[in-house]
């Protein structure tokens, strides 16, 4: 088992999903380049708003907007710290950080130690 997997809760104004989808875009060859096993992104379908807690809850999500649910997977804790040393190196990403197509202080991020995986 032994893998790593980074996961993030994005919440994306709607009007914003071109150039969004562009940054995932590069953002995705560029985590596989410098190494990552799988890179997703992925758009809300069927995240209802929940009474006490839910996806739309935890990211203070505003009418206009929809989440992205993304996650990438790594080899081990080490192994995704090499990777984002790699990534946060990028020029072309250290640019796009200042002109994300979301509110970054409102996206919700981890890294978690696999403990079960069927596939």
């Amino acid at each position: 088992m032994g893998k790593y997997v980074d996961g993030f809760v994005i919440p994306v104004p709607k009007k914003n999903l071109v150039a969004y989808k562009k940054f995932a875009r590069y953002a995705s060859q560029l985590w596989i380049k410098c190494g990552a096993l799988e890179y997703v992104e992925s758009i809300g379908d069927d995240v209802p708003k929940g009474k006490i807690t839910s996806f739309p809850k935890s990211v203070n999500l505003k009418g206009n907007e929809t989440i992205i649910f993304a996650y990438v997977v790594y080899k081990s804790r080490t192994h995704r710290n090499q990777v984002m040393k790699k990534v946060m190196n990028d020029e072309k990403m250290t640019k796009m950080w200042d002109s994300m197509p979301f509110d970054g202080m409102r996206m919700i991020w981890g890294g978690f130690k696999t403990i079960i995986r069927n596939s």
